[in-house]
């Protein structure tokens, strides 16, 4: 029979999952780790295999918990109020605590080293489900009239993202929530309309 843990798994892997959103996945040691969670290095790699096996599960942690607005986003009634929702969205997350700013994702992304190539593909592989998902929703905007016919979708959901890992980028540089609407407003007063949607919004 093994040995019972005496620390709460759950609460660990929100203390690391902080850990890694504030200093991306390089960036954490285990030192870091152990300090944040109150559990040795033994009984973390016990409870959570090793630092990718850890960071993988606060990573699948942060998906379900701060980006829940994602799925809210894709069911507005039209490609503007999906970006929108996005762009907020995605503001609120980045600005959330000055302590954990930027986006898990993003950081977690700049992996640089060739072991940390599974955890960049990992999260490459998260950001084109989530464009794809995007690029549908909008296919689906061009089909109903409210996107012109000549929009590229796919080019308008991977622009919609490079804004959004851009504003991740920002706020971890210091910009502040004012600063990063006023990028968001920006992409909204050019996004593409078609002119049937513009005459029913005057109705």
């Amino acid at each position: 029979m093994g040995r019972h843990r005496e620390f709460d798994v759950e609460q660990a892997l929100d203390s690391a999952l902080c850990v890694f959103w504030r200093k991306g996945y390089e960036g954490a040691s285990y030192t870091d780790l152990t300090q944040a969670t109150g559990v040795e290095r033994p009984a973390l790699y016990s409870a959570f295999g090793n630092k990718e096996a850890l960071f993988l599960l606060a990573l699948e942690r942060y998906y379900n918990r701060f980006l829940s607005f994602v799925p809210a986003a894709l069911a507005q009634p039209s490609a503007r109020e999906v970006a929108a929702h996005i762009l907020r969205g995605s503001i609120e997350l980045h600005t959330l605590d000055p302590n954990r700013s930027g986006c898990l994702g993003v950081h977690g992304a700049l992996a640089g080293s060739d072991e940390s190539e599974p955890i960049r593909q990992a999260i490459v592989d998260g950001r084109a489900r989530d464009e794809a998902l995007l690029r549908e929703r909008f296919e689906r905007a061009k089909q109903d009239g409210d996107l012109p016919d000549t929009t590229d979708c796919e080019a308008l959901a991977a622009y919609l993202c490079a804004v959004v890992h851009g504003l991740a980028v920002q706020a971890k540089a210091g910009f502040s929530r004012a600063k990063l609407e006023s990028i968001a407003e920006q992409v909204l007063s050019t996004w593409p309309v078609s002119a049937r949607a513009k005459g029913s919004s005057r109705k």
